[in-house]
């Protein structure tokens, strides 16, 4: 049986002023259903992951406490750290001024949050030498969750 939620997160037709400036939360999803979300490290500010979110995801994130994305590679629903133990406990959601971007403040119950094994999937960094583009590590060793 299908979850009944309490609250609509169908994108309203709000004025600019309202979706900009007001106290409703209209998320605005792309044409394939999805919302970007980033979520943040809540204690340290690190930039964990970006992935993405439908409808059905974010209501689970929001009445669970625990983030939960919608998987475009699988055409399925993730709960983070379903499997890795790298639950990521929702602090405060956040929305950007056009309400098309999320950022989840959130405590991980494991370090790590990259599913290659890195503290943060952003574990590289972009080089440019006289024309040559290429990646530099960041982080230099995985994380160990034994």
């Amino acid at each position: 049986m299908a979850k009944t939620y309490k609250y609509d997160l169908i994108d309203k037709k709000l004025t600019k002023a309202e979706r900009e400036e007001g106290t409703v939360f209209a998320p605005s999803f792309n044409t394939d259903g999805l919302i970007p979300a980033v979520a943040v490290h809540a204690d340290t500010k690190e930039v964990l992951m970006v992935a993405w979110m439908n409808s059905d995801a974010l209501k689970r994130t929001i009445d669970s406490g625990e983030a939960w994305y919608w998987s475009r590679s699988r055409d399925a629903m993730w709960h983070k750290g379903g499997t890795s133990g790298q639950i990521q406990k929702i602090i405060q959601i956040r929305t950007d001024c056009d309400q098309d971007v999320l950022q989840l403040l959130v405590i991980p119950e494991k370090e790590g949050a990259c599913h290659v094994g890195y503290r943060s999937c952003f574990y590289r960094s972009v080089q440019s030498n006289d024309g040559n583009v290429t990646l530099k590590f960041e982080e230099s060793e995985k994380v160990k969750n034994d």
